[in-house]
């Protein structure tokens, strides 16, 4: 029986995509309706070290959730099938976002956005597994760049939600409604058939995580395949996230709000994500693409920091364009899901992108704890010494990481 084939506007991409907008727009929620949602539990925004100190615990909590999220549906999508996990992780973040809406407390809040964070964390790596899976080689890079450009809207969405609602308790509810919509249209979705004949093959090991600690060659592709992804959540989590407060070390006075920032962010990350998967189609280089974003993005943060940076006009452009130089989601998860094997790739897709969100907490750390309140840096210096030390890591990894554009997909990793 020959396999059916998939076009890039196929069902299951489309299904995948807006998937992808759905866990966005809870994953960025919380950065859209910061502030009010902050002063709604009783934190004084005229306190910015109350402000940045709570923010910080909410989203590191959130993005430990991923973390772990990501390993356990990795390990689901390898043993129960990419489907599973679509259907399991999207009904557990539409519940969380739901309490969200009733939270009262700071480590209320914490909770509930690290239980969404679990259920958050299996979406996308599911759904680019999928969709690489089931689209021909040549057409699996463009493929899953829709799926993460598309979905990526989803961060405006939600501003203009918020925006539209003026109440974050409401935007977390409707962000629970969305999710379960969703299930609905999964239903008619196939399996992958790569997944289907693993299936049939006896004495595999599919979805043991340790696999990826139990062989050098193998630890090597998984760690780079992590670091490579660094810089979009320096940019997301740290620079745009707290653009306001940037703004107002950079010039004075200022009214960024940072849902706006976000918003602009993730306009410009979209279209670099759609953008990213043509750029590597011409060039038949995986690699080549991502370089050429890395270039961009050095030189937007060159201009973040810089005196070109003095109005509220400039902020908004500048986190448009940082935005759009780390519209290289896409090609980074598609290239950690091609490096290995089909009993693995799912729980590659899933964790790598993870484990990248989880880095922000220690990101978080050397930012906040170490140079600004340990050393006493300012948050510029702060900000710099960051984003040159996560660039440095960044690019030697590259120097590193294998080209994986022709690469057949259909294979298995051996237990040792």
């Amino acid at each position: 029986m020959t396999a059916k084939k998939y076009g890039i506007f196929s069902l299951p991409v489309i299904v995948a995509a807006l998937g992808y907008f759905v866990d966005i727009y809870d994953l960025l929620l919380f950065t859209i309706v910061r502030e009010p949602s902050l002063a709604g539990i009783g934190v004084p925004l005229s306190d910015s070290v109350q402000v940045i100190a709570a923010s910080t615990k909410i989203i590191n909590w959130q993005m430990v959730g991923l973390l772990i999220g990501g390993v356990l549906w990795g390990t689901i999508g390898d043993k129960k099938g990419r489907l599973s996990v679509l259907f399991g992780s999207i009904a557990l973040y539409s519940v969380a976002n739901f309490a969200t809406g009733f939270v009262q407390t700071v480590d209320q809040y914490a909770w509930a956005r690290f239980i969404a964070g679990i259920g958050l964390a299996g979406e996308l790596g599911a759904g680019i597994t999928l969709v690489s899976e089931l689209l021909p080689k040549e057409k699996r890079g463009v493929g899953t760049s829709l799926v993460a450009g598309i979905g990526l809207f989803g961060a405006v969405f939600a501003y203009f939600v918020y925006k539209l609602t003026n109440d974050w308790r409401l935007c977390y509810m409707i962000g629970g409604g969305l999710g379960i919509g969703l299930l609905l249209l999964r239903i008619s979705v196939t399996e992958s058939g790569m997944f289907h004949s693993l299936k049939e093959q006896v004495g595999i090991q599919k979805g043991n995580f340790f696999m990826f600690f139990n062989n050098k060659k193998r630890f090597k592709k998984y760690l780079l395949a992590i670091l490579i992804g660094l810089p979009t959540w320096y940019v997301i989590g740290i620079l745009v996230n707290l653009s306001n407060r940037f703004a107002g070390a950079l010039y004075g006075e200022n009214k960024i709000e940072s849902g706006r920032a976000i918003m602009f962010a993730y306009v410009g990350i979209a279209i670099g994500d759609i953008l990213i998967g043509l750029v590597s189609q011409y060039f038949k280089s995986r690699k080549k693409a991502l370089l050429s974003f890395y270039l961009l993005c050095m030189v937007c943060l060159v201009f973040f920091y810089s005196s070109f940076n003095n109005s509220d006009a400039s902020m908004y452009f500048i986190c448009g364009m940082l935005g759009f130089s780390t519209g290289f989601w896409a090609i980074f998860i598609t290239m950690g899901a091609e490096q290995f094997g089909t009993n693995l790739r799912a729980t590659a897709a899933t964790t790598i992108p993870n484990m990248v969100r989880g880095a922000l907490p220690l990101i978080n750390l050397m930012f906040l704890n170490l140079f600004q309140q340990t050393w006493g840096w300012s948050l510029i210096q702060s900000g710099i010494i960051t984003g040159l030390i996560i660039m440095f890591i960044t690019l030697v990894a590259f120097y590193f990481t294998e080209e994986t554009f022709h690469k057949d997909l259909d294979f298995v990793e051996k237990h040792t």
